[in-house]
């Protein structure tokens, strides 16, 4: 029997094997930091991919986990604040997605999910704001750009 926490094919495959849940963003500026990453997760990984594009135009093929799901976040096609009759801004969308899905997904005080924003910075700073303060992430469990100087960077 296969080690449930070991990760190749056919632990994988095993009923029993523990996944892990990732949250992952990105935007049009990170798609090839985006790409090496989920290169790196286990085939049995599941959770949530967001990236944010400025149109449709951007959308490429990106390979994700079987069991995780992929959501493009177009942002010619969503209006920013409401009524103000404006376009969606940078990182407006993404935040708006990933505190959305992390409000009805993170609900366990001992949630393990990997979390990893590699979008602009001011969505990531709007979700980083939104897990600590609402959903109880501990900010050093967050991994964005060492940059932004908000998280546990790596």
């Amino acid at each position: 029997m296969p080690n449930p926490s070991e990760h190749n094919d056919a632990a994988c495959r095993a009923k029993r094997h523990t996944r892990v849940q990732h949250l992952i963003t990105a935007d049009e500026n990170s798609l090839a930091e985006l790409e090496l990453l989920l290169a790196t997760l286990p085939i049995c990984s599941t959770g949530r991919v967001f990236i944010e594009i400025p149109d449709a135009a951007w959308q490429a093929d990106i390979v994700v986990p079987a069991r995780m799901v992929l959501t493009w976040l177009d942002r010619s096609q969503r209006t920013g604040d409401p009524g103000t009759g404006r376009g969606c801004t940078p990182g407006q969308a993404l935040a708006r997605a990933v505190t959305a899905w992390a409000d009805e997904m993170l609900c366990d005080e001992d949630d393990e999910t990997r979390i990893h924003l590699l979008g602009g910075y001011l969505g990531t700073a709007d979700i980083v704001d939104h897990l600590t303060s609402r959903n109880g992430v501990v900010a050093e469990s967050i991994h964005a750009p060492e940059r932004f100087g908000l998280t546990n960077s790596r």
